[in-house]
């Protein structure tokens, strides 16, 4: 069974992003300024509930008579408790003999135009292991987005605002950058797999490291160049924001309108039509705000049954950088009129 890197990857993450905020929101209290001190608390403790959710919801514990990871999950340590029986059953799988197993079919990648399928045995554990690695990628991407990207545009306002860098504010900083370059991975790593459903893919090391290099510059500039324009037009930040936000956030459902689709009703067995709109309304909010920082690399597609088209749209992906070069040119020379 593969080792668990990307849940423990995960867990540092989230944990050590909310010990880093939590500390700098205390000093920003002792400063005595309330205004850092909330907009700091809510974008820490806000996608910490957010996260929560989503591993309940993948986990369908909410159906379960499991009343301590519930408490667990309130009292914000349900990424803690998910991580420990991770390594539990990654530790007891060589050692438990497996009563049911499945097969599982996938074709090799081609070789001089030759490829062959391979069958797979997966037993319980290691179909437990996929859930919570599936958990804790989808919780990644939340974090990351909804949590850390406002929380490093704010942190780096805070510092271009007062001319100072503390070592608190420093450490927040790379901790969010690092937590959104890794959910902006993992969004890479998903658009693979989902392109490459039939095939066994294996993603090299080098390919890791050009995915983290390339999302590190992108989200760099991005979160640079609002940071610039927020420090000459304070309120005119809030209307840039606002037309990102919704021009993606409307998009996936303008096509499904279009499409004359309708309604889904398969996502999940156990969720009303009410429940099916809100889970909906929350990946649009999710994609909406991935799309805001960088390229969200899958595409959101709501008349499909797997929510995610499993083709890569090439001329989508030009448009996308063309705009936001030209967005980010224009703030940058608005930035060099009004601050010279």
């Amino acid at each position: 069974m593969k080792f668990p890197g990307s849940v423990l990857a995960s867990v540092f993450l989230f944990v050590a992003e909310t010990m880093a905020a939590l500390y700098l929101s205390s000093t920003y209290r002792s400063g005595g300024d309330g205004m850092w001190q909330s907009l700091t608390l809510l974008f820490s403790l806000l996608p910490c509930s957010l996260v929560q959710l989503t591993l309940l919801f993948v986990h369908r514990d909410f159906s379960r008579d499991r009343p301590l990871v519930l408490l667990l999950h309130l009292l914000q340590l349900g990424p803690v408790f998910r991580c420990f029986e991770v390594l539990c059953i990654y530790c007891q799988s060589g050692h438990i003999e497996e009563p049911y197993v499945s097969i599982t079919k996938k074709r090799q990648m081609p070789k001089n135009g030759l490829s062959e399928e391979i069958e797979k045995e997966v037993g319980q554990a290691e179909g437990k292991m996929f859930t919570h690695r599936s958990a804790f990628s989808r919780a990644s991407v939340i974090q990351a987005f909804l949590g850390s990207a406002p929380q490093l545009t704010l942190q780096l306002y805070i510092s271009t605002l007062q001319q100072d860098i503390t070592v608190g504010r420093c450490v927040c900083m790379l901790l969010s950058l690092l937590s959104i370059v890794y959910g902006a991975l993992r969004c890479n790593i998903l658009a693979i797999k989902i392109k490459y459903d039939e095939y066994d893919v294996k993603v090299k090391p080098l390919a890791y490291v050009c995915i983290f290099l390339w999302r590190s510059f992108e989200i760099a500039t991005r979160v640079i160049v609002l940071v610039l324009f927020t420090s000459v037009l304070k309120a005119w930040v809030i209307l840039v924001i606002l037309i990102n936000f919704f021009s993606f956030f409307l998009y996936p459902w303008i096509l499904f309108w279009c499409s004359g689709s309708p309604f889904p009703e398969n996502i999940e067995k156990a969720l009303s039509r009410v429940g099916t709109t809100i889970v909906l309304c929350f990946l649009t909010l999710l994609y909406a705000g991935i799309n805001m920082f960088c390229w969200s690399a899958v595409q959101l597609k709501i008349n499909s049954p797997d929510l995610i088209s499993k083709s890569q749209n090439w001329y989508r992906l030009l448009v996308y950088y063309m705009l936001r070069f030209i967005e980010n040119a224009f703030l940058l020379l608005m930035w060099i009129m009004l601050a010279s």
